[in-house]
C-alpha cells in the first residue's frame, strides 16, 4: 500500500456537502418508491413491517449526506442498513446496492487515513461475503427457497446460481475498491501538479524579481562609477579654478577646460549607458572605451586633476574576458576617485597591472595622510561595495585597507579560467 501520509484530500466544502445531502434525499425517495414497486410484483411474500422498512432504507441512504466528511462511519452504518434490508425482508435490492457501492467508493476516495480505508473496506467486504455464503448454505437445505431448482450434484442449477452470486459480489466489492483508489490517486496527482505549478510560478516570479534586482544593482554600479568619477574630477578642478582665477587666470582656464572635458565624457558615458538599457543588443556592437587597455587614460586624467599618478604594467599582456576587463577598469577608476576625494593634497598614486600565470591583478596605492584616511573609512562604502560585487561576479577577490607605510591600497585579483576566451581589444597602453 503506497504511503499517502504526505497529502490529505481537502474537505468537500459547502457545495460538496449540499450535493451529498441532495444525493441522500434522492436515494431515500427512490428506495421507498422501488420498494413499493417490488412489493407490488409479489416477488417478496411476507415483507417486513413498515418500521423495518424505515430503519433499513433510512440507514442505507440518509447517512450518505455525510459520506465525504465521515467516510468510514457512514460506510459502516450503510452496511448495517443493507444487512437489515436483506435479512428482514425489505423488498428492495436496487437502490440499497447503489448506496452501499457509493459508501464503499467514498471510503477509498476520501478517507485521509489510508490504512483505515483499506481495513474498513476489506472488513465490510469479508463480512458481506460471509453473510452471503451463510445465506446460500441455509437456502441450499430449504426446499421453500427457489422451489423447483435442482440442488443435486456439484454442477446443479443451484450451485451455478451460488457461484454467480459469489462472482457478482466479488466484482461488486472489487469495483468499489478499484474506483475509490483511482479517484484518490487522481485527486492526489492533480493536487501535486497544482502544487508544482504554484511552485514554478513562485520560482518564475522570484527569478523575475531577482533579475530586476540584479539589473538595478548593475545600473547603480555603472551610474556610481561614471558619475562619481567625473563629478569628483569636476569638483576638484572647479575648486582649483576658483582659488587661482585672480592670481593665475591661465591655470584657472586650464582647470575649467578639464571640468568641461570631464562633463562631456560623463555625458557621453551616460548616453552610452542609457542606450544600452534601451536596446541591450547594441551593447556588444558598441565601441569599447573602457578596459585595462585604457588605464593610461585614467592615469592621465588623474594627473590632470592634480594627483600625480603612475602606471606600471608587469608581466606579459594577454587577452582577458570582457567582463573581467571592464570590472578591473572600474576598480581602478573608483580607487583613483577615492584618492582624489580622500587622500588629501599632495598625495600621489600608483596603479599596477600584473599579468600572472594564474591571475590578472590591479593594484592602486596612495600615500595620503593617516587622519584623512579615516574619513575614507567613514564614507558611504558604496564604491568599495561596488568593487567587491563586480570582482566577485567574475570570480575574483578585492582587498582594501591601510598600508603600513601610510596611505591606502586597493587590490583586485581575478584568476584565469580555461574558458576565458573573450578577448579585449589590445594591450594596456602607456
Amino acid at each position: 500500500m503506497e504511503d499517502h501520509a504526505e497529502w490529505s484530500r481537502p474537505s468537500p466544502g459547502r457545495s460538496g456537502l449540499r450535493a451529498d445531502i441532495g444525493l441522500a434525499l434522492v436515494l431515500a425517495i427512490a428506495s421507498v418508491t422501488t420498494a413499493l414497486l417490488y412489493q407490488r410484483t409479489g416477488m417478496y411474500p411476507g415483507a417486513a413491517e413498515p418500521w423495518v422498512w424505515a430503519v433499513g432504507l433510512g440507514l442505507t441512504t440518509l447517512p450518505l449526506a455525510l459520506r465525504r466528511l465521515y467516510p468510514v462511519p457512514v460506510a459502516i452504518v450503510v452496511s448495517i442498513g443493507f444487512f437489515v434490508c436483506g435479512q428482514f425482508g425489505v423488498p428492495e435490492v436496487l437502490i440499497i446496492n447503489i448506496a452501499l457501492f457509493c459508501a464503499l467508493y467514498t471510503v477509498g476516495a476520501w478517507e485521509r487515513r489510508r490504512a483505515l480505508a483499506l481495513w474498513a473496506r476489506l472488513g465490510i467486504g469479508v463480512i458481506m461475503i460471509v453473510w452471503l455464503l451463510i445465506t446460500l448454505m441455509i437456502a441450499s437445505s430449504s426446499s421453500e427457497v427457489f422451489e423447483g431448482i435442482s440442488r443435486s450434484g456439484i454442477f446443479s442449477a443451484y450451485a451455478t446460481y451460488a457461484v454467480l452470486q459469489i462472482i457478482t459480489n466479488l466484482l461488486y466489492f472489487g469495483g468499489a475498491y478499484f474506483f475509490g483508489e483511482r479517484s484518490w490517486r487522481a485527486a492526489r496527482t492533480q493536487a501535486l501538479l497544482e502544487a508544482q505549478g504554484r511552485e514554478l510560478e513562485l520560482e518564475r516570479q522570484t527569478s523575475a524579481e531577482q533579475a530586476v534586482a540584479l539589473d538595478r544593482l548593475s545600473i547603480a554600479r555603472e551610474l556610481h562609477d561614471v558619475v562619481a568619477h567625473h563629478v569628483s574630477v569636476m569638483g576638484i578642478q572647479a575648486a582649483a579654478a576658483r582659488r587661482s582665477i585672480e592670481r593665475d587666470p591661465a591655470r584657472a582656464v586650464a582647470a575649467l577646460g578639464v571640468v568641461e572635458e570631464s562633463a562631456g565624457t560623463a555625458v557621453d558615458e551616460l548616453r552610452r549607458l542609457v542606450g544600452t538599457l534601451r536596446d541591450p543588443s547594441t551593447e556588444s556592437s558598441a565601441p569599447t572605451t573602457i578596459g585595462v587597455a585604457h588605464l593610461s587614460a585614467l592615469v592621465n586624467e588623474a594627473q590632470s586633476s592634480g594627483t600625480p599618478t603612475t602606471l606600471i604594467v608587469a608581466g606579459e599582456p594577454r587577452p582577458i574576458p570582457m567582463l573581467v576587463d571592464v570590472a578591473l577598469y572600474r576598480v581602478v577608476q573608483e580607487a583613483l576617485t577615492n584618492v582624489r576625494k580622500h587622500a588629501g593634497r599632495g598625495a600621489t598614486a600608483e596603479v599596477r597591472l600584473r599579468f600572472g600565470a594564474a591571475a590578472v591583478e590591479v593594484e592602486v596605492t596612495d600615500d595620503g595622510v593617516r587622519q584623512e584616511l579615516s574619513q575614507q573609512s567613514r564614507g558611504s562604502g558604496l564604491g568599495l561595495q561596488g568593487m567587491r560585487e563586480r570582482i566577485g561576479a567574475v570570480g575574483g577577490t578585492v582587498h582594501t585597507g591601510r598600508r603600513e607605510r601610510g596611505g591606502f591600497i586597493v587590490r583586485a585579483c581575478v584568476p584565469h579560467t580555461p574558458s576565458s576566451s573573450s578577448p579585449v581589444a589590445g594591450s594596456p597602453a602607456d
